[in-house]
């Protein structure tokens, strides 16, 4: 087993042991979106309380979930996706987003896949995602790998504009909820 597989394999068991965020997934996964996943601080906030040895899970501000269907002709789909998702878990505050039009927004090329638009994401760490599948299980993505999420780091993608990273990094206050990361920019 690979250290990316082990990787995957310990986010997965975080995962299965937090009934909020396994019922979020099955919500997700409902909707049949193409590549789609829940991404961000779903994922990175849970490995980094694991990792700072928290008893009970940091509060989540809100649940990004994002798919790429290139082919999606209506602006403004995802507020139905939202809808459909706040019916079923109405405690939770959905952001939903087809990343084959964020591009645009973000002033990029087009995006080619739900993890190409991640790897241009602010942070290395913020940039990982998962999804149920067909078959029952999880898989795990990051166009950056997970070394660095294990390894309790805040690193910049120099896709990005530095001063906003480090903006972030402020105003999200990471550095107080998870005092043993490290900036690495």
């Amino acid at each position: 087993m690979t250290e990316t597989d082990q990787y995957q394999k310990k986010i997965t068991e975080l995962l299965l042991q937090d009934a909020l965020r396994k019922q979020a997934l099955d919500a997700v996964f409902s909707l049949g979106l193409p590549q789609c996943y829940i991404a961000a601080g779903f994922v990175r906030n849970l490995v980094w309380d694991y990792l700072h040895q928290k008893q009970s899970p940091t509060i989540l501000n809100d649940i990004d979930v994002i798919y790429f269907d290139a082919l999606e002709v209506q602006a403004g789909k995802y507020a139905e996706y939202e809808a459909q998702l706040k019916a079923i878990m109405p405690e939770l505050n959905w952001q939903v987003r087809n990343q084959a039009t964020m591009h645009k927004r973000n002033g990029d090329k087009p995006y080619v896949s739900t993890l190409d638009a991640m790897g241009y994401w602010p942070e290395k760490e913020t940039a990982v995602a998962i999804c149920k599948c067909k078959e029952g299980k999880y898989e795990c993505i990051s166009p950056f790998g997970f070394d660095s999420l294990f390894n309790r780091q805040v690193t910049h993608n120099p896709r990005r504009d530095q001063a906003l990273f480090y903006q972030r990094v402020r105003s999200k206050n990471w550095l107080t909820i998870w005092p043993k990361l490290v900036v690495v920019s």
